[in-house]
């Protein structure tokens, strides 16, 4: 029985009759031969009044219950909590039952609430067990490994210099596009018709700071493309430079809104449909200002850090679920985006890397193809530095 196929709720039993012979049996291969199990004229004396079979020949079916049942072959039974309510002797006929009560996705364990009972009914030994499934392994990576899904990507921020060319590249990949905007209605038509025939895409307007307008977005791109199995947020926000005695929480509320607010209420909407193809991949946009902060960008540094926590996070929750979750991070462009950055700092943030040039959106939009691409479905929780070498990890 696969993980998958395991439900809450689901029960499974077996039945055995305690006979002398198990006894016999238990006593060579443990060596407990306690008198109040194999003396009757000892146990007569007792308040059992007659021999009392082991606890543990009850509780060994269990095994047998959990290796052969639920969940079958492959099950790893690791632990088990036991409490002997009543005594068993020669003659009960005992019912072994399980039933789950929990399941751990990231781990495939699975803990069931487990009763042994007699032909009286009466519970006489209970506990629970926890068990890890154990898979076969396939010979053929392809079966691990779903290829083929719909490849529908919805891009926030398309208009921007990444968005643009994020859309470009991932229509040479073959997937159909969401060109998101906020404003700039003539750039997204612009985008579209520069994609033409490569593949099909759709123009989005969308205020990012209006739920409702998010869950809309989703719904249209959902209802004239398919469900998306691709979600790449290029959306983004002036970074004029604030000196830090001069911040306020607002400068770091707009950015903490772009990269961690608006990612989370997508994900929300898109997800369900990932979850059930067991497919899907998020692409999170990061600043080489994480690795390395310059002055003035405290509220842009703080949030890009998040940034990276939050896709990181979510890679090790949703991985196991057939969902990758990874980011790339950007230098410095020469975009719309840093107009309000000094020529001085750009130049000398040229100067200070080994490829001597700042950054261009076809270049962090590799970077997303390949992350967008089949050849990447094992990668997840990763950051890629596109940055001309400036930090290397």
């Amino acid at each position: 029985m696969r993980y998958e196929e395991i439900y809450l709720g689901q029960k499974e039993s077996i039945q055995h009759t305690i006979t002398q012979d198990d006894i016999k049996k238990f006593v060579e291969l443990s060596g407990d031969d306690n008198k109040l199990h194999v003396d009757k004229e000892f146990a007569a004396k007792t308040s059992f009044k007659r021999p009392v079979a082991h606890g543990m020949i009850g509780a060994s079916f269990i095994s047998t219950l959990i290796g052969t049942k639920l969940p079958g072959d492959g099950a790893l039974w690791y632990s088990q909590t036991l409490e002997f309510l009543l005594p068993a002797r020669v003659g009960d006929k005992i019912t072994i039952g399980a039933e789950v009560v929990g399941k751990n996705d990231k781990e495939h364990i699975v803990e069931l609430k487990v009763e042994i009972t007699n032909q009286n009914r009466n519970v006489i030994t209970r506990g629970v067990s926890k068990v890890k499934v154990i898979e076969e392994e396939s010979t053929n990576i392809a079966d691990n490994v779903k290829i083929k899904h719909d490849k529908v990507a919805l891009v926030l921020g398309a208009t921007g210099g990444i968005g643009e060319a994020a859309c470009l590249k991932l229509s040479e990949l073959g997937y159909k596009i969401a060109i998101h905007y906020n404003s700039n209605k003539i750039k997204a038509d612009k985008i579209c018709s520069a994609i033409g025939d490569k593949c099909e895409c759709i123009v989005c307007q969308a205020n990012l700071n209006d739920d409702k307008c998010v869950e809309d977005l989703v719904s249209l791109v959902e209802r004239r493309l398919g469900g998306i199995s691709l979600f790449v947020n290029c959306a983004s926000l002036p970074i004029p430079p604030i000196k830090v005695q001069s911040l306020d929480w607002k400068d770091f509320e707009g950015q903490f809104n772009i990269n961690i607010k608006i990612n989370l209420k997508v994900i929300e909407k898109i997800l369900p449909n990932m979850l059930k193809n067991k497919f899907g991949k998020i692409i999170t946009i990061g600043s080489v200002f994480s690795d390395k902060p310059n002055n003035n960008l405290v509220h842009y540094v703080t949030a890009k850090s998040a940034l990276e926590g939050f896709t990181k996070s979510m890679a090790m929750e949703l991985a196991p679920m057939g969902v990758n979750v990874n980011m790339v991070s950007a230098s410095m462009l020469d975009t719309d985006l840093t107009s309000d950055i000094p020529v001085k700092t750009k130049l000398l943030n040229a100067a200070q890397t080994p490829m001597r040039r700042l950054a261009t959106p076809k270049d962090i939009a590799g970077a997303i193809g390949f992350l967008a691409s089949d050849d990447s479905n094992f990668l997840s929780g990763e950051v890629i530095r596109v940055n001309g070498g400036q930090v290397m990890k």
